[in-house]
C-alpha cells in the first residue's frame, strides 16, 4: 500500500492506495464479456435511451428487414420506434410490453 498527499481546493489530504493483484486485472475481461453474451454473427438491438417499452413487435423466429419497426419505447413522453439494423431473424427478445429499459438494454438479437 503506498501513501500520497493531495492537495484539494487548498486542503492537503493523505491517501493510501492499494494496487491490484495481476490476477485480479486478467479476470476483468472475462468476466465483461460473460454480462454480455455475444451471438456470432448476430446484431443485439439495444434501447438508445431509458424507458417504458410501449409495443412489442420482435418475435423469436420472426423474420426482419433493416428499418423494421420492433419496439417502441416511451421516453419523457415521446413514443420512440427502435427499427431493425440488419435483414436477419429474431433469435431472442429480452424484454415485454410494460417493461422500463436502461440506456443501452439489449432488447433483442437478430441472427
Amino acid at each position: 500500500m503506498k501513501k500520497y498527499r493531495v492537495k484539494v481546493n487548498g486542503v492537503l489530504y493523505e491517501i493510501e492506495l492499494e494496487a491490484a493483484d495481476a490476477a485480479e486485472q486478467k479476470d476483468a475481461p472475462a468476466k465483461a464479456a460473460e454480462a454480455a453474451p455475444a451471438v456470432s454473427g448476430g446484431a443485439t438491438v439495444s434501447s438508445p435511451l431509458p424507458g417504458t417499452v410501449l409495443e412489442v413487435k420482435a418475435a423469436v423466429g420472426l423474420p426482419v428487414k433493416k428499418g423494421d419497426l420492433l419496439f417502441v419505447v416511451e421516453a419523457m413522453k415521446m413514443e420512440n420506434e427502435i427499427l431493425a439494423p440488419c435483414d436477419g431473424r429474431i433469435a431472442s427478445v429480452a424484454v415485454a410490453k410494460g417493461a422500463s429499459v436502461e440506456s443501452g438494454a439489449a432488447l433483442c438479437v437478430i441472427a
